[in-house]
């Protein structure tokens, strides 16, 4: 196996402490030097004269939201700037009208807010998912099983966040909407990480900015298809409510816009670096340090695509079994070995995901993989 190049220039762009070995982009991302530096102006700029700012912002909000559509491939005007991924699935199951004996169907490898949001307004229906399932078909198949008459809305996973899985496939939201299911797709990890984020065509849509698009933290897009847009609800009530969507969800009051101002500088740096060198530079570091990980006993790779800049593997049965273990273990793994990785929890046994960066090196992975079978009690 050979050891990967780094990303030339890689490093240089992120300010990223050197106390721990950072292989968990997938969770909070981190903002490029060149995106901070932007973020920092617009924060002097509302300080040094705050009539100016915020009259301004309700224009300024819509001029960003029209950039980051372009490079996400969709309509500025079918789109709002939020906050994240929880505050979009909340926005979009409240623009819906429920009744009685309504179902929401969500899978097992859903992220947590997002689940409990739909819990709240209508009976769930939980989907298992065999983190081992071997492919993209093999997982429509296990969605589509799970529809009942009763189904009215499906709240899944463009990847999903613990096993980095494609699940709202293409072919899985038109199999969905003949069944005149309504579809809303978590696409937390997509922007950035994907050519088209967007892919399939879901009622609603949404995605963070902040992980793979190099986007300051609060910001997100959230999209809708034209029929419901009349009916998401303003998050607060303010002077633009009755302009409709989407400014009546963006502008609100006086919140700080700056880090949604400063959103498209860290996706018109991804196109600077080479959108498409990016992602093959990530996958095929993830996909080393993955090899890595699979060589400690015990340690089993999950099925994976070479598209995404993450991997994920089961831990050796014992680990990681409830949340409680899985917080535990990421705590060892970053105090005692230095490494921030994701571990997620499962019956019997949860797993690893690790993240690929054009700030890691190859030597990261390569020590993780050494200290971390020691900590597990291998060889």
């Amino acid at each position: 196996m050979t050891s990967p190049s780094a990303f030339p220039g890689g490093a240089e762009l992120f300010r990223l402490g050197p106390s721990v070995a950072h292989l968990n982009h997938g969770s909070f991302g981190a903002v490029p030097t060149p995106v901070a530096e932007t973020h920092r102006r617009l924060l002097d700029e509302a300080a040094a004269d705050p009539d100016a700012f915020f009259l301004s912002a309700p224009d300024r909000t819509a001029e960003a939201r029209t950039r980051i559509a372009h490079h996400l491939g969709t309509d500025p005007e079918g789109a709002a700037l939020v906050t994240n991924a929880t505050e979009a699935a909340n926005l979009a199951l409240d623009s819906l009208r429920w009744g009685p004996d309504d179902e929401i169907l969500v899978t097992d490898h859903g992220y947590g807010t997002v689940v409990a949001a739909a819990a709240r307004r209508a009976r769930v229906v939980t989907v298992p998912l065999d983190p081992s399932l071997p492919d993209e078909e093999a997982v429509r198949k296990a969605v589509l099983a799970g529809v009942t008459p009763r189904t009215r809305v499906a709240v899944l996973d463009h990847i999903s966040s613990p096993t980095a899985r494609f699940i709202a496939t293409p072919a899985l939201l038109a199999d969905l909407r003949e069944r005149g299911v309504t579809t809303l797709v978590d696409g937390a990890h997509a922007p950035g990480a994907l050519a088209e984020p967007l892919a399939g065509e879901p009622d609603f849509w949404f995605g963070n900015l902040h992980k793979w698009g190099y986007a300051p933290p609060g910001s997100a897009l959230l999209t809708v298809a034209a029929p419901f847009r009349a009916h998401v609800p303003a998050p607060i009530p303010s002077w633009e409510e009755e302009r409709g969507f989407p400014r009546s969800l963006e502008y609100r009051a006086t919140v700080d816009y700056t880090g949604w101002l400063a959103a498209p500088e860290g996706l018109e740096l991804l196109a600077r670096l080479g959108p498409a060198r990016v992602r093959r530079h990530n996958s095929t570091l993830v996909s080393y340090g993955a090899e890595l990980l699979a060589r400690i006993p015990g340690v089993v790779p999950l099925p994976y695509d070479d598209r995404l800049p993450m991997r994920s593997l089961r831990l050796p049965p014992g680990f990681a079994r409830t949340s409680q273990e899985s917080t535990a273990l990421r705590e060892e793994i970053a105090g005692r070995l230095g490494f921030r990785v994701l571990i997620w929890p499962w019956p019997g046994g949860g797993g690893i995901r690790i993240s690929g960066q054009i700030y890691n090196t190859p030597k990261e992975y390569e020590t993780l993989a050494s200290a971390l079978g020691t900590l597990l009690g291998t060889p």
